[in-house]
């Protein structure tokens, strides 16, 4: 591994939701950098024009924001390598794929569209599906190696319309050194004459990645397995461009999988299944389709970016609940799998409910808060810290803190009386009326001197405490769940306890 000072990049396209796949990405990078008081950079391959997003590159801020995971450098945070967009680096572009054509390491392209579908269907066989254009085939199509050089400056003074193709070798191996899969070899004849600079003269991924790594120091590049195709054709340019010597440390990152691990976790697999892929929110400005994201189904952030990192990583303690600056600390490479790591929502949600367990009521205040305010529902937040207290064990989303926490405020809207009626009698009927009559007699109101006064009530009537708390539980709540049923009625008051024990009394004799 290299001794340089460490820069990584999260390098993401615009264009619509941020996977978790991607946040993972971002999250390896930024504790790695962390780990060796390295630079975390952002930035914006938005070179294809066609697939761009209107409010995407936004999102991504906002949702590197809201993991906690912020880079040191971007286009929001300018450094000394800017510009961090793409878009805005066209020139560098063109002046290093013109050094690869002027250097034999690539050349012009001048085939249509129609003649590239002629060629597919020209070399389609069995055995060879899906014909690439590459060495097999570039002698046969209209490009600068194919034709004369005076056509091909006529084409040029023309302003035909070209590309710049990698010029890939005959049957070379090309070797790389993968952080996580050791030493990986290609041949080059599986590999076609990539397209470096398209006709509108942005670059393809392949030179971008490369220029940008190369004028931005990156040390080591974190992406996903998918890309490792790709590797020889980077591997080469960087050769060919003359900086192999200062060529990061690659990493590809194992897949992100579907549940029962036959390929990659979708958008689609979310929608299938009913949980999220995105971490935010996502609404396509074109089609208008939201597509529900981690955030607002109720998931903290520590919560989250906890899960992430251990979808394909672990420090081998066997510990499972890490903050960020733990996970920084304990980051290493070596510890990332191989294979790729089947995503489990139940799992992300047991880390969500851990991270709510062990969250201060004050921490939690805001996010419970904000649920509350989808409610017609006046909150006192001095009221509401002990309430989170009683209940956030019970919480696995932050959404239930709603269902949790609404009764405090206001009497339940609907009654369980089912559960109630089974085994309701006379008797009890005449317990709960004798007790709230007698309830003024009680000077503190407070969890155990109503418990310790409902018990004598109790004993004195003949029925057993735990055949009385149910029915009591379900009068205040409205539901057989909640914290201890005296602690609610010590919160909500002796008025509206008496106010909802006489509403459930009046339900049970109708």
């Amino acid at each position: 591994m290299t001794t340089r000072t460490v820069r990584v990049r999260f390098a993401p396209s615009p264009t619509g939701g941020l996977h978790l796949g991607g946040v993972r990405t971002a999250l390896f990078n930024y504790l790695f950098a962390k780990k060796h008081k390295g630079t975390f950079v952002l930035r914006i391959e938005d070179t294809d024009q066609t697939r761009f997003v209107a409010g995407a590159e936004q999102y991504i801020l906002d949702c590197l924001d809201w993991c906690g995971i912020l880079p040191d450098e971007g286009p929001h945070v300018e450094g000394k390598f800017s510009p961090y967009r793409q878009s805005e680096r066209k020139a560098s572009y063109r002046k290093y794929a013109n050094q690869l054509v002027a250097s034999g390491f690539a050349y012009y392209a001048f085939d249509t569209p129609e003649e590239l579908g002629k060629m597919r269907e020209a070399f389609k066989s069995e055995s060879n599906p899906s014909p690439q254009y590459n060495s097999k085939v570039r002698m046969q199509m209209k490009n600068s190696l194919s034709l004369d050089k005076e056509i091909v400056n006529e084409l040029i003074d023309k302003n035909t319309p070209y590309v710049i193709r990698i010029k890939m070798p005959n049957n070379e191996e090309v070797k790389l050194n993968d952080l996580i899969r050791g030493e990986v070899v290609f041949n080059t004849d599986q590999v076609d004459d990539k397209v470096l600079l398209k006709a509108d003269g942005m670059p393809t991924y392949h030179l971008a990645v490369v220029v940008d790594d190369h004028e931005m120091e990156i040390t080591h590049a974190f992406r996903g397995e998918e890309w490792l195709p790709s590797s020889p054709v980077h591997v080469l340019l960087w050769d060919y461009l003359g900086w192999k010597d200062s060529m990061p440390d690659w990493a590809h990152l194992p897949l992100i999988l579907k549940p029962d691990g036959q390929g990659k976790l979708s958008k689609r697999d979310g929608d299938r299944l009913g949980f999220p892929v995105f971490a935010m929110d996502w609404m396509d400005p074109k089609t208008g389709e939201l597509t529900k994201g981690f955030k607002e189904m109720g998931f903290l952030p520590e919560a989250f970016i906890n899960m992430l990192a251990l979808l394909g990583w672990n420090d081998g303690s066997g510990e499972e609940i890490f903050d960020k600056e733990t996970l920084a600390e304990r980051f290493t490479i070596d510890r990332i799998h191989k294979g790729g790591a089947k995503f489990d929502f139940e799992k992300a949600k047991w880390f969500n409910q851990e991270w709510i367990k062990k969250s201060t009521s004050e921490k939690l205040l805001p996010y419970v808060v904000h649920q509350l305010t989808k409610l017609t529902i006046e909150l006192d937040e001095e009221k509401l810290l002990p309430i989170i207290t009683l209940v956030k064990d019970r919480c696995q989303l932050l959404n239930d803190f709603v269902p949790q926490i609404i009764y405090f405020f206001k009497d339940p809207e609907t009654i369980d009386t089912a559960s109630i009626q089974t085994k309701w009698d006379e008797n009890k009927s005449i317990f709960f009326n004798d007790w709230i009559s007698n309830l003024e007699e009680l000077t503190s109101w407070d969890a155990m001197s109503i418990e310790t006064h409902f018990k004598e009530k109790a004993t004195a009537s003949g029925i057993k405490t735990g055949e009385l708390q149910l029915p009591f539980r379900i009068m205040l709540v409205g539901a057989k769940f909640g914290p201890t049923v005296f602690e609610i009625a010590a919160i909500i008051g002796k008025e509206s306890t008496i106010r909802r024990i006489n509403h459930v009394l009046k339900m049970l004799q109708q």
